[in-house]
């Protein structure tokens, strides 16, 4: 697995690691666990707006079955 380095302030690395430290983890894993849990709630919200997209979109097929090769008559 990839490192990444960040800066923070001392005295909010200190509250890190003691929130850390009350909750049996590690800072590292506070900061991975957010960074998926924003990319996750990005990845879904994208998902439900293609979803409302098509929806939304006009091209509807109104129940009709195409069959393969109606489907080059167009």
């Amino acid at each position: 697995m990839p490192n990444i380095t960040i800066s923070v302030d001392e005295k909010l690395l200190k509250f890190g690691r003691e929130y850390a430290e009350k909750h049996h983890t590690s800072v590292n894993a506070l900061i991975r666990n957010l960074l998926e849990q924003t990319v996750k709630a990005d990845s879904a919200q994208w998902l439900d707006e293609c979803f409302a997209l098509m929806d939304r979109a006009s091209a509807r097929s109104r129940g009709k079955r195409w069959k393969r090769e109606d489907l080059y008559d167009v």
